[in-house]
């Protein structure tokens, strides 16, 4: 039986899409996207950044289609075929593309290996409290649940912003941990309209250091119409998404 998260608009639009049209020659790496996917926007976000060579090729990973599921038996967006091999995962990608692309600058990981490290850190304090908790908030229904899950979700940014070097995190250079967090940084209306959220609320220079990440240009050449988006976001407010995060979180476990 088909679920209602299927019924995505088929491909990216507005922005996203004059960087699809760019990308659709045969390259040594072909990046299997979705178009609507936060986690996805990672991987996109890293290989403008770097000016990678690659052939964009969307995907509905609802649908599970078998030559997807060959690349990614998970069958989540993104992933990645590289000289004919398959990689997944977008933390592991956007490394894998550091590594396999030295030449192609900036470099999203500092050279430094304490710093490195400490990147590290924060990513992981990305991954494991702010996306689940913003995820959270957008799903919870209740004021109460709202509100709770709103303040854990000031306290949990304004613990990444007391880290911020500026302009970004490490400096001036924009890195990896900008990359983790922009795509959520650039759907926090989504927040702000239905959820009560404000960025001014965290303080700590937040507000700036978001704005900065949303209005980057890898950002808003990866990033589609508001009102597509919506379609999807909608269904996370109505506590109806069938996507693996909704159902996740419903089961009180780990993302995906």
């Amino acid at each position: 039986m088909a679920i209602p998260d299927e019924n995505l608009y088929p491909t990216a639009t507005g922005n996203a899409a004059e960087t699809v049209a760019e990308h659709q020659a045969k390259q040594d790496l072909v990046f299997y996207s979705g178009w609507f996917c936060p986690f996805n926007q990672r991987v996109w976000i890293s290989l403008e950044e770097k000016g990678i060579p690659y052939q964009y090729k969307e995907v509905n990973p609802y649908r599970k289609e078998k030559h997807f599921l060959d690349i990614n038996p998970k069958g989540l967006v993104p992933a990645i075929e590289y000289q004919g091999k398959a990689l997944y995962e977008s933390l592991i990608l956007c490394e894998f593309l550091e590594e396999a692309y030295p030449n192609h600058k900036p470099h999203l990981l500092p050279a430094d290996p304490f710093e490195r490290a400490h990147t590290r850190l924060w990513i992981d304090h990305t991954s494991k409290t702010i996306i689940p908790v913003w995820y959270r908030l957008l799903q919870a229904q209740s004021i109460e649940q709202q509100d709770a899950a709103r303040q854990e979700l000031y306290d949990a940014q304004r613990k990444l912003a007391q880290q911020v070097k500026g302009p970004y995190f490490t400096g001036k250079e924009f890195g990896l941990i900008d990359v983790v967090i922009a795509p959520w940084v650039a759907r926090e209306y989504i927040l702000a309209e239905h959820r009560g959220y404000d960025r001014a609320q965290v303080g700590d220079g937040w507000s700036e250091y978001a704005e900065r990440l949303a209005t980057r240009e890898s950002v808003s050449k990866t990033t589609s119409d508001e009102d597509k988006l919506q379609v999807i976001y909608d269904r996370y407010l109505r506590d109806e998404a069938q996507s693996e995060v909704a159902k996740a979180l419903r089961a009180g476990r780990a993302l995906p």
